[in-house]
């Protein structure tokens, strides 16, 4: 049996659009929304220029993994959301798709929610997950395979009637810039009138980013312009922060600080990436999971070196907290977060985890990666004296302040990394209705 001796940290809370308009109803993009002349996509201005009473669009994630529970769970608030993202489709090494959500099947898990949303016009908008850097490069730097894929891609939304596709291709090698944006190009052409939407990394603002490497040779895979241009949404992944803002970090002084995702940066990696993409085409990522961290005091009081573990859904926090008679406090990036000792270290991933090294939109890890990342953290969390463990995690109320957030700056809306049933049911109760 396990024995605990509690460590409190209590910490202060740091409080810290518009879009192309569809005439369909918010399943199908209008017509008028893209032009082709000589093979070349231009947007139509007209389009562009928003309603000021567009209300903010909120999409969500729903990860194939937990088909059945995110289906379950999104039923009954189907009127809360704009889209859904079926988190159902990776790319083989060859370029051709894998369906594993089983979307192309009629027995599909998702297949109640697809039918409902399609009744209620809330866009169905599936996702192909790529994270495999080398067969990206083979694939997207090849005419032939890339026109391959792309083919592949528009004839698995229309074969299933979807209304368009979010591309999450992560990983990617600088290099590979100008490939990437070559297959979005021809991409947008080939969709007509379907939906392409795009999910891509964070860009921190150099000045505050934590890098070894000199700011001038630091290359990005993303031409932020081009991907403005080719990509009706713009989905920017703003978590999984931790210790990527030098500034944020100093600023937190001796304090425990490695957030999911803090307002405060959050609002500098928008401000920079939409000097490159309109606002009127940016969603806000938000989390809604947490992390848990071994986290061992450097000497001197000057700090902690911060050893990630795992990725969790709110109630496996809870629970811990509850069985060591302990609080959580929001802390200053507006997470709730708390601190334990345990005496001993799980064999195996606990129930309600998922390992560092998958977490987000790389769950698709396999068993055996997950079993050698559980042997790591076991391995890693007896490594030091002195070390304590910490989690942080997104609940409703830090949800509340994204979406705030994103109403303040004016953006297009927020996409919600995962909708499945583990996140705070509080979620419902601060999300909009259409």
């Amino acid at each position: 049996m396990k024995k605990f001796s509690v460590f409190f940290v209590f910490i202060i809370l740091a409080v810290c659009s518009t879009a192309v308009f569809s005439a369909h109803a918010a399943t199908t993009k209008s017509a008028s929304a893209k032009a082709v002349v000589t093979k070349s996509v231009v947007k139509v201005a007209a389009v562009v220029a928003p309603a000021a009473t567009t209300k903010l669009e909120v999409s969500g994630w729903l990860p194939y993994w937990r088909a059945a529970t995110s289906s379950a769970d999104v039923l009954p608030h189907l009127n809360q959301l704009t889209e859904i993202n079926p988190f159902g489709y990776t790319v083989k090494s060859d370029g051709t798709l894998y369906d594993a959500g089983n979307l192309n099947s009629a027995t599909s898990s998702y297949a109640t929610v697809i039918a409902a949303a399609r009744t209620q016009h809330v866009r169905v908008i599936p996702t192909v997950m790529w994270s495999n850097t080398d067969a990206i490069h083979a694939v997207l730097s090849s005419p032939t395979l890339r026109a391959q894929h792309v083919a592949a891609i528009v004839a698995m939304v229309n074969q299933n009637n979807f209304d368009g596709v979010d591309i999450d291709y992560e990983g990617k090698k600088a290099s590979d810039k100008d490939a990437y944006s070559a297959f979005l190009k021809q991409l947008y052409t080939a969709m007509g009138n379907k939906w392409v939407m795009c999910t891509i990394e964070s860009r921190t603002p150099p000045a505050d980013l934590n890098t070894t490497t000199p700011i001038d040779q630091f290359q990005y895979a993303n031409d932020l312009p081009l991907i403005n241009k080719y990509c009706d949404r713009v989905r920017i992944m703003t978590y999984d922060q931790e210790s990527v803002d030098k500034t944020l970090n100093a600023a937190a002084g001796t304090s425990i600080y490695t957030p999911v995702a803090d307002p405060a940066w959050i609002s500098k990696v928008i401000t920079l990436m939409e000097k490159d993409i309109s606002p009127k085409k940016i969603e806000m990522g938000v989390a809604t999971y947490g992390y848990e961290y071994d986290i061992t005091p450097y000497a001197n009081n000057s700090g902690y070196m911060y050893d990630l573990l795992w990725s969790f859904n709110p109630k496996y926090a809870t629970q811990i907290a509850n069985s060591l008679g302990i609080t959580p406090q929001r802390n200053p990036a507006g997470e709730m977060a708390f601190t334990y000792t345990p005496t001993t270290t799980p064999a195996t991933l606990p129930s309600g985890t998922s390992p560092a090294t998958s977490t987000t939109a790389n769950q698709t890890a396999s068993v055996g990666n997950q079993l050698v990342a559980t042997a790591q953290a076991a391995t890693n969390s007896n490594a030091l004296p002195g070390t304590i463990r910490y989690m942080t995690w997104s609940d409703a109320t830090a949800i509340a302040q994204k979406v705030a957030l994103a109403k303040k700056l004016g953006i297009r809306g927020i996409a919600i990394f995962k909708l499945d049933g583990g996140e705070d049911q509080g979620i419902w109760n601060i999300l909009p209705t259409k």
